[in-house]
């Protein structure tokens, strides 16, 4: 199977791509849906075991008292927790919050929708690599850092982020920590220090509980600003089957300690098969491998034109590789790799 790419016009809403776009790959490579191995997202292949769904979670409003802030509090060790519509609609309403544009720090290479947003309510962004954060500080209104970060992996530690977070509070700042990939390390959170005024951290459900389709975050704060941001996204922004799926899934620790131990494995596994073939890992999480190299636009196409999909990114060249779910994923990524390493030792791949 060697299918070349098929020019289509798909249309970018906002001008960002993400991963998981299964669909579109697939009209471009000519390839069903059903045929394609999934290795973009950074999401657990594993998810979470979804029990049935309670019919009066379709049939009413979602309630606000279902005690799912409350079971969020409990999991993350935060003193406060609003739920979200996923760590998104947070991304995107928190700018809006500042009483006046100012100078806001993000993280560079990171999550692209963070500046994206920031930008959009007019706030100047300042995009800012990980050894100039510190010596910028003392210029921002606002620093948003993504930690453990996407795609490299790299950590903060709690000690400079609570630096960092005490200079901009002195003078009414913010500091934003996305920690979407923080569940399988949580003793590296923030989410205990949340309670005080300045500290921001988004959560979600979608990366290591595999629930990304549900929609559901929370966001830790201060309870000033939860209320401003509550009233900003309106009543009912998580709908209910996903409260009610969200509730369980934050109760399960059995199934969370399982989790954690599994994931930990299967990205050692990742990296070393990476590794194995030619392909040293760069960073990465427990839900993902990255890798710089100067061929990741041949090393994409070539694993697309063969139904698997991982994340291309341009600055710098380079790749993120989800975990594959079950033992034939695994051989199927492996026999990729190793179909590729031995074509581009004979020169004749494109």
């Amino acid at each position: 199977m060697n299918h070349a790419p098929i020019k289509t016009n798909h249309v970018e809403m906002d001008g960002l791509v993400h991963g998981g776009r299964l669909h579109a790959a697939a009209v471009d490579y000519g390839i069903p849906v059903s045929q394609w191995l999934d290795l973009s997202t950074g999401i657990n292949p594993r998810p979470w075991p979804v029990p049935p769904i309670p019919a009066s979670a379709w049939a009413r409003l979602p309630e606000m008292e279902d005690g799912l802030a409350q079971a969020a509090q409990h999991y993350y060790g935060a003193a406060h927790a609003l739920p979200v519509a996923g760590s998104q609609a947070a991304i995107q309403a928190l700018p809006t919050l500042r009483d006046r544009p100012g100078r806001v720090g993000v993280l560079t290479p990171s999550y692209a929708e963070h500046a994206h947003a920031w930008r959009r309510c007019g706030h100047h962004v300042i995009t800012l690599a990980a050894q100039e954060i510190d010596q910028a500080v003392a210029t921002l209104d606002v620093l948003v850092v993504v930690n453990p970060n996407n795609p490299n992996g790299q950590r903060f530690t709690p000690e400079i982020l609570m630096h960092w977070h005490a200079q901009l509070a002195a003078r009414g700042g913010w500091l934003v920590v996305d920690e979407a990939y923080m569940d399988a390390t949580p003793d590296a959170s923030l989410a205990w220090a949340t309670h005080r005024a300045g500290l921001v951290v988004l959560r979600s459900l979608g990366k290591f509980f595999g629930l990304a389709g549900a929609r559901v975050g929370f966001v830790l704060a201060e309870p000033a600003l939860l209320v401003r941001l509550h009233r900003q996204l309106g009543p009912w922004t998580v709908a209910g089957p996903a409260r009610a799926i969200a509730l369980h899934a934050l109760h399960d620790q059995t199934w969370q300690v399982a989790a954690r131990a599994q994931l930990a494995q299967a990205t050692q596994r990742l990296a070393g098969l990476l590794l194995q073939h030619g392909l040293a890992t760069s960073g990465g999480t427990a839900l993902y491998q990255w890798t710089q190299t100067p061929h990741a636009a041949r090393l994409h196409r070539y694993f697309s034109q063969h139904a698997i999909l991982i994340r291309l990114f341009d600055e710098p060249s380079s790749l993120r590789f989800g975990l594959p779910g079950d033992e034939d994923d695994w051989t199927r990524l492996a026999t990729a790799l190793r179909n590729f390493q031995i074509g581009a030792e004979c020169n004749d791949l494109p």
